[in-house]
């Protein structure tokens, strides 16, 4: 009897250093993560769950509850255990335990500099070797916070994970409002604004590869409200993920918001093995008690600074010969096109698709060659080299298309390894573009794609300054020949895992050759890709006025200097009114100069002049304020204002016809005196603004405005604002 008693005692002892890790009821705790203008305060419960208490205004005090939160305010909820709206993690034990509990079981916060705060929670299931890590980065000045988290297990063999999310953050409002960015090719990024009803709203893209043609995985929550510009709690979220995405929104009966972002899990189950580690993609938060144009602000400087690569790098004013030639060029045709460049003053020639495969699968159509990436020996019998030579003779840059992902059945490349595709067994092939899609899960065509695409055309050609990575079908047919039969459903995931990769090595491999990600359009605009690239492709819709209204959805989430604007004929509009929308971006060229009036090429001339001397600064580092909205007026204006205020730029577009509605800039110092320039007028034309030349208070003009002397649709003007 003594025995039993003692060894139940040394068991009482045992228990009483081992419970507090994974079970014992703690007092309720809050801690809390902040920014310089936010903070989310979280609590870990008597029960040892963790609850999100809020997120939002730093001024907000929060208090231990009298009772516990309901399940529904957990901060990381987990399925199967009593928890019953939208888990953000679901898993199935090596057991076959379908239910998963996560307790609390500490955290730390670690400074990584003066300004970001990198703090990671741990759970654990009480019952499992099952561990999940929430990661927080705070950026404390651009009042922005990343969230992710890493999964993994210990149990005797694998675990299935079904869900996965990256963040799943709880609201509490009277009601909400979700605005997104849909559309499809040539109409992206269009917003769409709702109010949320009790339920789920689900956007996502089930695609795969370059999954962003009909939405963007970015969205805007307002609180109380419609979102406003100005006024009102908004929040704003974006993905770092190039694939296939979810966003869910799920309003339950007692009015708590829950936002679950991520990796779309549908048919994407993911077999996890004894310590491996599953990492989702981050997810960007920002908060915003002045509406969302600071919401969009706070982003940009966070983007500049942390997100996007060399973002303080100025963009070059390029030239691109695909509207000029298209697939039909020589050597000789490229490098004349070399000296109209040089005339008006272009800093980087951008050779387009066309350049490779040789023989039969010569790169003449969209049909051939994908997949080859020799030159065209006789389209470029010099090689590349030779055009990087004659371009830096005209001290012009050479930039040169690739599309690393991507195979024509009509290429020496397919017929040699017609297994490399993804495609589904017993079903016959289906293309787009006339093209199918290599399998980046597949090791062999990992190393491909780095050192017979990537290498193959960079390491010999150092004269190559510029690369538009394109991309330009998607999945329709989700199968490797690879992977085995259990894990064909890891094959969405893995491939963009291994795109990031490969992006990732060709910016560090070739740090300074700069980069435009490109999918047919804006097929990957998020930050995972962009931390790799430069700028993107906000759309093949290069008319204006299409793109005032897809430029300005992708300002809510991307700075200027990511989002490439180039002037074209598409849709015949005048010819200011193509350069003055494509000056309020990374500004660039798309014409055949051949085919250009000496006097709009003289014009071109000097726009180029104008936006490399005064505007570029402004517009790729100043402060983005949306002054007119054209989803609710016949008229566009913006206006970019410089970190001390002393210099903006302000664009007026019009998209129908106006009247004298007046403009009212922002942002602009109350007591400083600013000088009105209108600038980019037409050669020999004088401004017929009234303001023009005249000195004005910012509190001026930001309380009285002005009229512009734009009024029918395709007229613009550009107004400089300098402090005398």
């Amino acid at each position: 009897m003594n025995r039993v008693r003692n060894f139940l005692t040394y068991i009482a002892v045992v228990l009483l250093f081992v419970l507090p890790v994974v079970g014992q009821s703690a007092e309720n705790k809050i801690f809390t993560i902040t920014t310089n203008r936010s903070s989310l305060a979280l609590m870990v419960g008597s029960d040892n769950f963790l609850y999100q208490l809020g997120y939002g205004n730093i001024d907000e005090k929060y208090a231990v509850p009298e009772r516990l939160p309901s399940r529904e305010r957990e901060f990381y909820p987990a399925s199967g255990n009593g928890f019953i709206t939208e888990p953000a993690v679901e898993a199935t034990h090596a057991d076959g335990n379908t239910s998963t509990d996560l307790f609390y079981t500490g955290h730390e916060t670690e400074a990584l500099d003066s300004n970001i705060e990198l703090t990671v929670i741990h759970l654990k299931d009480p019952q499992y070797p099952f561990y999940t890590d929430i990661y927080i980065r705070a950026f404390k000045k651009e009042d922005v916070m990343e969230m992710w988290t890493e999964i993994r297990h210990r149990e005797d063999s694998e675990i299935t994970l079904y869900r996965y999310a990256s963040a799943s953050p709880v609201f509490r409002a009277r009601n909400y409002w979700l605005t997104q960015f849909c559309g499809n090719y040539k109409r992206e990024a269009t917003l769409v604004e709702e109010r949320l009803t009790p339920g789920l709203k689900v956007l996502d893209s089930k695609i795969g590869v370059r999954a962003h043609q009909m939405r963007i995985p970015s969205f805007i929550l307002s609180l109380g409200q419609a979102a406003d510009e100005d006024s009102g709690e908004v929040y704003a979220g974006s993905l770092f993920w190039p694939g296939s995405f979810h966003l869910t929104f799920d309003l339950d009966w007692n009015n708590n918001l829950r936002a679950l972002t991520g990796i779309n899990h549908f048919g994407s189950h993911y077999r996890l093995a004894k310590d491996e580690v599953f990492r989702t993609p981050v997810t960007l938060w920002t908060y915003s008690g002045e509406g969302k144009g600071q919401a969009s602000r706070n982003i940009h400087r966070w983007a500049v600074k942390n997100g996007v690569r060399d973002g303080n790098k100025d963009r070059p004013v390029l030239l691109n010969n695909w509207e000029a030639t298209h697939c039909d060029f020589d050597e000789k045709k490229i490098v004349s096109l070399f000296d109209g460049a040089k005339e008006i003053g272009i800093e980087l020639f951008l050779l387009d698709d066309g350049w490779f495969g040789n023989g039969q699968y010569a790169r003449d159509d969209d049909k051939h060659g994908l997949g080859d990436w020799t030159p065209d020996r006789k389209k470029l019998p010099s090689g590349i080299s030779y055009l990087c030579n004659e371009a830096a003779k005209r001290k012009i840059g050479f930039g040169i298309w690739l599309e690393p992902e991507m195979v024509n059945p009509q290429s020496e490349l397919f017929t040699k390894h017609p297994d490399w595709v993804i495609t589904q067994p017993q079903r016959e092939p289906l293309y787009g573009r006339n093209q199918l899609i290599l399998d980046l899960a597949r090791p062999e065509v990992q190393e491909f794609e780095w050192k017979d695409v990537i290498e193959k055309t960079l390491k010999p050609n150092p004269g190559i300054q510029y690369v538009k990575w394109d991309a330009n079908r998607y999945v329709t047919q989700p199968g490797s020949s690879y992977l085995p039969a259990e894990k064909q459903s890891h094959l969405l995931v893995d491939y963009n895992l291994a795109l990031l990769e490969l992006m990732k090595k060709t910016a560090t491999g070739f740090p300074d050759v700069m980069m435009m990600v490109c999918s047919g359009g804006s097929g990957r605009t998020d930050y995972g890709s962009l931390q790799y690239f430069h700028s993107f492709w906000p759309s093949d819709n290069t008319d204006p006025l299409s793109r005032v209204l897809i430029q300005w959805g992708f300002s809510h989430f991307f700075p200027a200097n990511t989002i490439s604007a180039h002037v074209t004929r598409m849709g015949n509009r005048p010819v200011k009114f193509a350069m003055d929308v494509a000056m309020s971006g990374a500004y660039g060229v798309d014409m055949d100069l051949a085919k250009v009036s000496g006097e709009d090429r003289e014009y071109i001339r000097r726009s180029i002049d104008l936006y490399k001397r005064s505007l570029r600064s402004v517009v790729q580092y100043g402060d983005l304020y949306r002054l007119v909205s054209p989803y609710e007026h016949p008229r566009a204006a913006l206006s970019y204002v410089t970190e001390d205020r002393n210099k903006a730029v302000v664009f007026v577009y019009q998209t129908g016809t106006s009247g004298d509605e007046r403009i009212y800039p922002k942002g602009l110092y109350p007591a400083r005196k600013y000088k009105l320039k209108e600038l980019n007028l037409p050669p020999g034309q004088t401004s017929s603004f009234t303001l023009d030349g005249k000195t004005l208070t910012g509190e001026q003009l930001m309380t009285e405005g002005f009229v512009p002397v734009c009024k029918k649709m395709t007229e613009s003007m550009v107004i400089g604002l300098n402090v005398e």
